[in-house]
């Protein structure tokens, strides 16, 4: 059976365009919800993405809404697949790439297995995934879902969420959270230039950032 939803809503262009001035990994020091699992790991080095999660589900061998996906899919746009725990199929390879470049998505995660890493990244739309295989979906027309709620990497993401990735990690997060934790982001990031500053003065790092007045006060606790 095919469930086919309208597309979400797309997140406003001057939140993505703050969203993805911020690291993930700078995300991760204060926000503990929406990190994708480790083990979906990026296929490109030294790119971030931030974008409109579009949804799909894909059950089994059936690659017919991967297709379906990426011919309904808008600039900006990132595909977010659920393969329903399949980790022997590969969801998508080069043709695939090539026509969601050409559609002008931001990027690709699949909460599975994708083929063909040298097209992959020859067409340069950046893509997150479990793995690789060489056994490739086929189209068959069993059916999937397309702009539902889906799962992908442990972590639940709607239609219209919006999605923060790079090599260290995949973030979910609602669109109404975008301004407040990048912004949170960036000032921790700006921090960070003055502490390399301090490091290359000669401070030392606990003394930066208050570990030894930690520590300190602990053993005087147990003193």
């Amino acid at each position: 059976m095919f469930i086919l939803n309208p597309l979400p809503d797309q997140v406003a262009p001057a939140l993505i365009e703050l969203l993805v001035s911020a690291e993930p990994a700078v995300i991760g020091h204060f926000r503990h919800t929406g990190f994708m699992s480790p083990a979906i790991r990026a296929h490109f080095q030294d790119r971030r993405i931030a974008g409109t999660a579009v949804t799909v589900r894909i059950p089994g061998m059936d690659g017919s809404m991967v297709h379906y996906a990426v011919g309904q899919a808008r600039p900006g746009d990132i595909l977010v697949f659920d393969r329903c725990g399949d980790e022997t199929i590969a969801t998508m390879g080069g043709a695939v790439a090539y026509a969601a470049k050409k559609a002008g998505v931001a990027g690709i995660i699949v909460d599975g297995l994708v083929t063909d890493l040298g097209e992959l990244r020859q067409y340069g739309v950046p893509v997150w995934s479990k793995g690789t295989s060489a056994v490739t979906v086929k189209t068959l027309g069993l059916g999937g879902e397309f702009c539902v709620p889906v799962t992908c990497g442990s972590v639940a993401v709607r239609p219209g969420d919006a999605i923060l990735a790079d090599e260290n990690g995949v973030l979910v997060l609602p669109a109404s959270d975008i301004e407040s934790s990048a912004r949170r982001a960036l000032k921790m990031m700006s921090d960070e230039k003055q502490t390399l500053q301090r490091l290359d003065k000669g401070e030392k790092y606990p003394d930066i950032v208050g570990t030894s007045v930690v520590i300190a006060k602990m053993m005087e606790s147990k003193a």
